[in-house]
């Protein structure tokens, strides 16, 4: 899931030398490569969700995840976190309502959509989210230009041939998708509010936090309903995963990318995602890829990346 803060406006690389020329610094190429780590980091967690939909029931993948991440940032977060109990008390509902979108709501969805629709195209619809982003940069006063605009639109018509097949109907997978891609963008138009004085660990450890809290009604209902599951290697390695690599880990490598490259230039990378889980869920779960869903990445990828072009 992506973090932007808004009070990034200027970076080292976009400053010009004497000769006119932007200046390339070590930070550029560390941003750039924490973006990539998180992006292929994120892009397995929808092979695992995937993967683990016909053992392990939605929410409670969701809930251990949440716990596993916890356990993870408490070391580093929890004393942090103390220290600026007064401002996380007086920032409580916004604190609130980015837990629930981007750990209650968000991952839930995604997992619900991982128990019958593919994994590729589950990283296709969430390549779309940015349609979402610029709706609310535009209904906040930014002006969209003809090539962002044309670039919404072809992603939004690569999201509709995809999920919507031969015409016919979307399929449950494909919607639960689409609802958690739109959780996501209004999630990530939510974080450029961030308030300040906040750290990005103490953020990261209350949201965590408050979000597994709010998921406990959700999984109390499914263990009374559906039961537990099996521990095995099947199982519990796959939680590993999304708890320590999707979330602590990669959470914390973007959020020190955006900090280095800024939100655009991170978000960029965040494109390459569809290409990624298709590829990865090629190798790992054997799903097929065919013309039709190649032509969707395609036109979904151009979309994407007209979209975070400069305004015209």
């Amino acid at each position: 899931m992506a973090i932007a803060d808004r009070r990034t406006t200027t970076h080292p690389a976009d400053t010009p030398t004497p000769t006119g020329r932007p200046r390339t610094t070590t930070p550029v190429a560390i941003g750039l490569a924490l973006a990539v780590l998180a992006t292929l980091v994120w892009s397995g967690s929808f092979v695992t969700s995937r993967a683990l939909g016909d053992s392990v029931p939605p929410v409670q993948h969701a809930f251990w995840r949440w716990v596993i991440a916890l356990a993870v940032v408490a070391p580093f977060g929890a004393r942090r976190a103390w220290r600026q109990r007064a401002l996380v008390r007086r920032h409580l509902g916004f604190v609130l309502l980015a837990s629930l979108l981007g750990v209650t709501v968000y991952n839930t969805l995604v997992n619900q959509a991982g128990v019958t629709t593919p994994a590729a195209n589950m990283g296709m619809i969430m390549a779309a989210s940015p349609v979402l982003m610029a709706v609310y940069e535009r209904a906040g006063g930014v002006r969209l230009g003809a090539r962002r605009i044309t670039g919404l639109l072809l992603a939004c018509a690569g999201v509709l041939l995809l999920v919507g097949g031969d015409g016919a109907s979307f399929s449950a997978g494909d919607l639960w998708m689409i609802a958690a891609a739109c959780c996501f963008g209004s999630y990530s138009a939510l974080l450029r509010r961030r308030p300040d004085g906040l750290d990005g660990v103490t953020f990261l450890f209350t949201t965590f936090l408050f979000g597994t809290v709010l998921l406990l009604p959700a999984q109390g209902v499914s263990l009374a309903v559906q039961g537990g599951f099996d521990l095995t290697a099947g199982t519990v390695l796959p939680l590993l995963y999304v708890g320590v690599a999707s979330s602590a880990v990669a959470f914390f490598a973007w959020n020190k990318a955006v900090s280095l490259i800024g939100p655009s230039r991170a978000g960029v990378v965040y494109y390459l995602q569809p290409v990624c889980v298709a590829l990865l869920s090629w190798v790992l779960l054997a799903e097929p890829t065919g013309w039709a869903q190649a032509g969707c990445m395609v036109l979904i990828l151009t979309g994407v990346v007209l979209g975070a072009g400069a305004r015209r």
